[in-house]
């Protein structure tokens, strides 16, 4: 038969596999049958695929031998094969004698069992093969994971990978790239190749249209990975090979990096031998190897920016050290004057004299500048002269009582300010005749006002001979903060002078007016009595609330001082601060009235107290703010227990003015830790758990740890950046095109406000809108983004640029105004600006809204609705408000193909056709492929914006015609 004369055919779909039948078996079988016999062999295996063996070879092609042994009816007749299933596979055997006859039984049998041992062995090879390979790529794998934990240089890293990467797959010729999706740009990480010439310079990007037409470009755009021979690859893009792109590949692979969605890389392998292809399991062991690669880059560009983060934060921690430093100098110097000004008060309560008085004065005022050279000089009890009364110089010792001239003391009496002056200063007063010099002249004077009762009384005076000596400004300041205690000091003493003086008298006219005595005796006791009970009722009205009675800020701050003193001591004193804030207090005060108010908070007052222990401190910081210095002997455990239950007791009614009205507080604990220096900072940090209570939905306590201050630092260096960055103007727009969906002609282009950081790159609203927000200063924000987009329209150019308005603009009464400020200064066309507003601005204040829009419209200012169906959605200021066109939120849009699309596609319609029947225009925003924009088009949406349509940039990578994007 002619089909019966071919080689041995291999496994087809597996050219790496041996045939099932050796041909050592099909010419032993050969052998025992008569001369001039033909012998096929055939096989079928799921595992092992297709083949054939012959003996002798045929003329046939191998396949249609292969096709014509398995196609024949299987029975053992004369000439016809012989055909069975064995353990999943199917055998063929076909035998053609020259007389025509069959072999006999016994060779059938031997021919059997050789033929389905065979394919038991081809079997148990490939199984082995099969293990092998297996074995071989788990370890390449594992030998991957861990060089993407290793601590390696990158390029050392890649150079592992390749290694590890080319022992699995063809890969000689291979680079990765790290992609910029933003800028469109690529840097080369790597690049090995045994024909390219190409130098890859790590530091180097390379933007798009330095490399035109480049497959790797192709490859990053499009977001999944390809392959096939190069010139394919190019005349699928319409291009030809260009050989300063370098060699042309006969196959080339490709697999792009992703992170989080955005396409971050890509690592290439090529081949230039006509041997070696590549298949779906390449591809698939190539994506595993990116990922791999993009975790060791992540892992290494955080390492950089914690790098980064621990070279700014030591910086910061030595700034901090210098200003400590400065704060203990400064203290240092408090605690010096405050002891000044301590001993001066005794003095004047102690001084046995005047006299006495002045000196100690004099020594107190030596201990904080040069006063060796000192006077005192009070005006006489006609007010029109000086007295004297202390004077201690080294040229003039002594100082006669004057009445009042133009010295430098009675300049100071007469425009009741401090006078430092020098040389200079004292000579050109003199020229201009505002003073004349008594005794030797002074190289330096300083001169402050003695106060009593607002008036001046005196002069206290320090000058110098020698131009070793000078004072300063702050000698200026001090020696007049503590001439306010002198003064006082002074009449005080005065006081007392004239009391001992007053008892003298007495005591001289003692016999005589005895009764007199007794009842000017009597008068003064309760002088001193009354006097005594006034400054009780002055200490403790320093120290308590007046309303509730409560200590207040400053006693708690002691009893605060004496806590840490003693937990830092042997006895370890543990306590805790708890911060309270009453919720919606504000609304009591609003509604019923303050007085209602002041009721509420001596209740509030009264439960607190009643639920403290005897050693424990509640104080009242002002408002509806209360802090409790609370012992806790179980630590944070009975700190959160006591909160809890101050929190149910609060929740009791209680009826203020008729009405029942029920509390309810946010309660911040900050526990005792050796970190803190003083009780303003346990109080500071309850506070900010007080304030994290809040943001949890009131009601409830929360503890303060080192997340909170990490993130109150971080905040505050973000709102530091903030601050600089509107100085520096370092915000600018991007521009994404709003699109006719009919037709795709671009009609507008929406600004989207960026910020360009210093350290952290392109950052989005989302990354600082809410500090923004609550320091107020995205307002600033917005109009510098005005300020820009309103030069741009300036410039000319089709179509509109709208920009978004918080309801903050909308509570200003010079928005308008402001804004049309703006575009005539820049002489551009208030027809092409649009404003986009949210649902919230419609309802903050709807009468004043209402006038600010209908004023944009006059003036050809159009407002379009953003984000509809979000908020409320009323129907009713639809009609109310001058509304030209609604955004569909990007929620809906994208579920118009999602597991609720039946809903989500009857809401939109909804919309869709209330909008035609009110006339306003339609955009859906966020579209992101075809069958979103194909379904929207369907229901009639007017226009479109989203990625499939355009992303966001600058408006000079736009053409300024404004053309239909593709």
């Amino acid at each position: 038969m002619n089909m019966l004369s071919s080689q041995a055919v291999t496994s087809s779909g597996h050219p790496d596999r041996g045939a099932v039948v050796s041909s050592a078996l099909a010419r032993m079988l050969c052998a025992l049958l008569p001369e001039g016999a033909q012998l096929a062999l055939g096989w079928s295996d799921a595992a092992l695929g297709e083949g054939c063996i012959s003996q002798p070879p045929s003329a046939l092609p191998e396949q249609a031998l292969l096709d014509a042994l398995l196609g024949l009816p299987a029975t053992p007749d004369t000439g016809a094969p012989y055909r069975w299933q064995h353990q999943g596979g199917e055998l063929v055997i076909h035998v053609a004698l020259a007389d025509g006859t069959t072999p006999h039984d016994g060779w059938w049998a031997a021919a059997r069992t050789g033929l389905q041992d065979a394919l038991a062995l081809a079997r148990q090879r490939e199984q082995i093969r099969s293990l092998e390979n297996s074995k071989r790529l788990q370890q390449a794998l594992y030998e991957i994971a861990d060089l993407a934990g290793a601590d390696l240089e990158m390029t050392e890293m890649l150079r592992h990978f390749h290694r590890v990467l080319n022992s699995l797959m063809y890969a000689q010729n291979c680079y990765i790239v790290e992609y910029d999706d933003v800028r469109r740009r690529i840097r080369f990480l790597y690049f090995a190749d045994q024909r390219d010439s190409f130098v890859a310079d790590p530091d180097r990007s390379y933007e798009e249209h330095e490399m035109p037409r480049s497959l790797t470009f192709a490859l990053l755009r499009h977001g999944q990975p390809l392959s096939g021979p190069s010139n394919e690859l190019l005349a699928a893009m319409s291009d030809e090979y260009d050989p300063s792109r370098g060699p042309e590949s006969l196959d080339w692979l490709g697999v792009p990096m992703l992170r989080e969605g955005r396409v971050c890389g890509a690592i290439v392998v090529q081949s230039y031998e006509h041997r070696v292809r590549y298949n779906e399991a390449d591809r698939t062991l190539l994506g595993y190897v990116a990922q791999h690669i993009l975790t060791a880059m992540d892992r290494r560009q955080a390492q950089v920016q914690l790098e980064r983060q621990v070279e700014r934060r030591t910086l910061e921690l030595q700034r901090a050290n210098h200003s400590l430093q400065d704060e203990v100098i400064e203290r240092r110097r408090a605690e010096k004057l405050q002891l000044a000004l301590f001993n001066i008060a005794e003095m004047a309560m102690s001084a046995e004299s005047l006299a006495q008085f002045y000196v100690q004065v004099h020594g107190v005022v030596g201990t904080l500048l040069d006063a060796r050279n000192f006077y005192i000089a009070l005006v006489d009890e006609s007010g029109e002269g000086l007295e004297f009364v202390y004077s201690v110089d080294e040229y003039n010792p002594a100082r006669a009582a004057r009445p009042f001239s133009k010295g430098l003391t009675e300049y100071i009496v007469r425009n009741r300010q401090p006078l430092l002056a020098s040389r200079e200063h004292i000579d050109a007063l003199r020229a201009s005749g505002s003073v004349n010099e008594f005794g030797a002249r002074s190289h330096c004077w300083l001169g402050v006002p003695l106060l009593s009762d607002d008036d001046v009384v005196g002069v206290i005076v320090v000058q110098s001979y020698s131009p070793e000596i000078s004072f300063t400004a702050h000698d200026q300041r001090l020696l007049t903060f503590v001439a306010q205690n002198i003064g006082n000091g002074l009449a005080r003493q005065r006081d007392q002078e004239r009391l001992r003086n007053a008892h003298a008298e007495l005591e001289k006219r003692v016999e005589e007016r005895t009764r007199e005595l007794a009842e000017v005796n009597g008068k003064l006791l309760g002088q001193i009595g009354e006097r005594l009970r006034a400054e009780q009722r002055l200490t403790h009205q320093a120290l308590h609330d007046a309303l509730t009675g409560l200590p207040n800020r400053a006693h708690l701050l002691d009893r605060l001082e004496d806590a840490i003193a003693r937990a830092r001591s042997r006895d370890g004193l543990r306590f805790a601060v708890l911060f309270l804030d009453l919720d919606r207090f504000k609304l009591v005060n609003d509604s019923i009235g303050h007085a209602a108010g002041d009721q509420m908070l001596v209740e509030v007052a009264k439960r607190i107290v009643s639920m403290v222990a005897g050693d424990d401190v509640v104080a009242r910081l002002g408002g509806d703010e209360f802090a409790i210095l609370l012992e806790c002997e179980q630590g944070l455990a009975s700190a959160r227990e006591f909160s809890q239950r101050m929190l149910v007791a609060l929740e009791e009614s209680m009826w203020v003015q008729g009405r029942e009205l029920f509390p309810s507080g946010s309660l911040g604990i900050a526990m005792w830790s050796p970190r803190y220096r003083n009780g303003e900072e346990m109080v500071r940090d309850a506070d900010a758990a007080m304030y994290r209570a809040k943001a949890q939905g009131k009601d409830r306590c929360a503890v303060f740890d080192e997340a909170m201050r990490e993130e109150a630092l971080r905040s505050l260096d973000l709102e530091a950046d903030l601050r600089r960055a509107i100085n520096n103007r370092d915000f600018l727009p991007y521009y994404q095109p709003i699109v006719r969906l009919t037709d795709g002609q671009v009609v507008g282009y929406e600004a989207l406000l960026r910020w360009r950081h210093e350290r952290r790159g392109l950052l989005l609203p989302s990354a600082f809108l809410d500090l923004g927000e609550e320091s107020g200063l995205i307002e600033q924000v917005d109009w510098l983004l005005y300020e820009d987009v309103i030069g741009q329209l300036a410039q000319g150019g089709e179509g509109y640029l709208s920009v978004n308005v918080s309801p903050r603009h909308f509570r200003s009464a010079d928005f308008s105004s402001r804004l049309f400020g703006l575009i005539e200064a820049a002489g551009a066309d208030p027809r092409r600006l649009r404003l986009e507003i949210t649902e919230v601005a419609l309802l903050d204040d709807g009468p004043r809204t209402l006038r600010i829009l209908q004023t944009l419209r006059e003036r050809g200012v159009l407002v379009q609705l953003d984000d509809f169906g979000t908020g409320f959605s009323a129907l009713s200021y639809l009609h109310r408000f001058p509304i030209s066109t609604l955004k569909i939120d990007q929620s809906f849009i994208a579920g118009l193909h999602g597991q609720d699309l039946q809903s989500t596609y009857a809401l939109v319609q909804g919309v869709l056709s209330l909008a035609r029947t009110l006339g306003i225009e339609t955009v859906g925003e966020g579209i992101e492929n075809m069958a979103q924009r194909q379904t929207l088009l369907q229901l009639g949406c007017d226009y479109g914006q989203g990625y499939l349509l355009g992303r966001p940039a600058p408006m000079d990578t736009y053409n300024p015609a404004i053309p239909t994007p593709p």
